[in-house]
């Protein structure tokens, strides 16, 4: 399997990249629906020295931007880990990151899903349209994995080597149940899960700022 998206940004890049912008519409499908990450308009290279942050204006679109680096003007890698949890969070319910009502604790989807979790609710996380044909065990582990990423100590959040192996897991977990159980549904599950979880780096070279 290549290397996924942001794992190369971060990991496979000399200099490593940050690209600041990570979201769903910047989440490109094929028609085999691999996912290519794009839009490096806003893309940084990351210092290779000791220092563990940069300073830089804050740029990002509002519901994935990491607060840390909101607060502080101090980007990491883990900003784009963060946008990349509230995207999994996006992916998984089908529901906007923020909703246009008054209710401040359920309008951003990251302070929904703590809710629903902090009640064990999973069911009315997954979108409704997948009509309970997944691996709860998964799905949990999949939600937990976002729930790291949008940490609100960026050193809590994992990198992204750690969030491609425990993806693979969640991925290996779903097809196993599936062949098991539904087999004639094994190519649906595999599209489904393709969409969220296999980000494939862009055979161009991202242009980082």
């Amino acid at each position: 399997m290549s290397n996924t998206g942001l794992e190369y940004l971060h990991h496979g890049c000399k200099p490593p990249i940050v690209h600041r912008d990570v979201k769903t519409t910047n989440i490109l499908l094929t028609e085999n629906f691999n996912a290519k990450l794009s839009d490096f308009g806003l893309s940084k290279t990351y210092p290779t020295d000791d220092k563990s942050y940069m300073s830089t204006v804050i740029v990002g679109t509002p519901g994935y931007l990491d607060p840390e680096y909101y607060t502080s003007n101090r980007l990491t890698e883990k900003s784009d880990v963060y946008g990349f949890g509230v995207s999994l969070m996006e992916i998984i319910s089908c529901r906007p990151v923020i909703l246009n009502t008054p209710d401040r604790e359920t309008n951003y989807i990251v302070k929904w899903v703590h809710a629903m979790v902090s009640q064990g609710d999973i069911k009315n996380i997954v979108d409704p349209r997948i009509k309970g044909a997944y691996d709860s065990n998964s799905v949990w582990k999949v939600v937990e994995l976002a729930l790291a990423c949008v940490s609100v100590d960026s050193n809590q959040r994992p990198t992204m080597n750690q969030v491609v192996i425990e993806l693979k897991d969640c991925l290996s977990m779903e097809l196993s149940q599936r062949s098991e159980s539904r087999p004639m549904e094994l190519k649906d599950s595999i599209e489904m899960m393709s969409i969220s979880m296999v980000m494939n780096a862009s055979h161009s070279s991202p242009m980082p700022r």
